[in-house]
């Protein structure tokens, strides 16, 4: 089976956040879609092993933040790949309270949601949510799926529902041993205060492969 088939299917990166005891919590979301338009409906799959799962479930609330193109992409590095259990991911991000659910600035639409339904799969919880507001914000183009791989060249983190193992760096390149970021040239020549467009570590876990 080519499981590259499944990347032909349209993905887009979003946040979805909610609450964690008052303090607003997220992760990094790519399999979120509208299910129907009266009353709208969204769905969105999220790892079981995600903190985020724990706390939607908890509090019955979740928002799809949709990023842009020029979104930072430090925002997906701090949301997927590191847990909001021992992890304050808004710390430095400036957001607002949109719909009853925390929102970052940057992004360019947000979808608020109530809980009313969800299935399990042995690794993902389908999350159904009925929408209760929802907004475009600073503008920009959605940033897809392909977009994230092809230009800012980042990885996939293994809670995903479209993880699929990368294939091995070609010869000379490095890789973050963090989020799996792609560098094409010589560490070397980057200058010491240097972090990863992706997850914002520095060039020090930049590794030959």
């Amino acid at each position: 089976m080519n499981k590259n088939a499944f990347r032909t299917l349209s993905y887009g990166v979003y946040l979805c956040t909610t609450w964690d005891e008052g303090r607003p919590t997220g992760c990094v979301a790519n399999s979120a879609m509208q299910i129907t338009s009266a009353p709208a409906t969204i769905a969105v799959s999220v790892n079981r092993l995600n903190y985020t799962n724990e706390k939607i479930a908890d509090t019955g609330y979740f928002s799809v933040c949709v990023l842009a193109e020029d979104s930072d992409p430090l925002l997906i590095g701090k949301f997927g790949f590191s847990s909001g259990k021992d992890t304050d991911k808004f710390d430095g991000v400036p957001y607002a309270v949109r719909g009853k659910l925390p929102v970052p600035d940057d992004c360019c639409a947000w979808i608020s949601c109530k809980v009313v339904d969800r299935m399990e799969t042995s690794t993902h919880t389908v999350f159904l949510g009925e929408v209760i507001d929802a907004d475009t914000a600073r503008g920009g183009k959605p940033m897809t799926y392909a977009y994230y791989h092809e230009v800012v060249k980042g990885a996939t983190a293994k809670n995903a529902p479209t993880y699929i193992a990368e294939p091995e760096p070609r010869k000379g390149e490095y890789v973050c041993d963090v989020c799996g970021y792609t560098f094409e040239g010589d560490p070397a020549t980057l200058p010491d205060d240097w972090k990863c467009p992706v997850c914002g570590k520095g060039k020090e876990h930049l590794k030959k492969r």
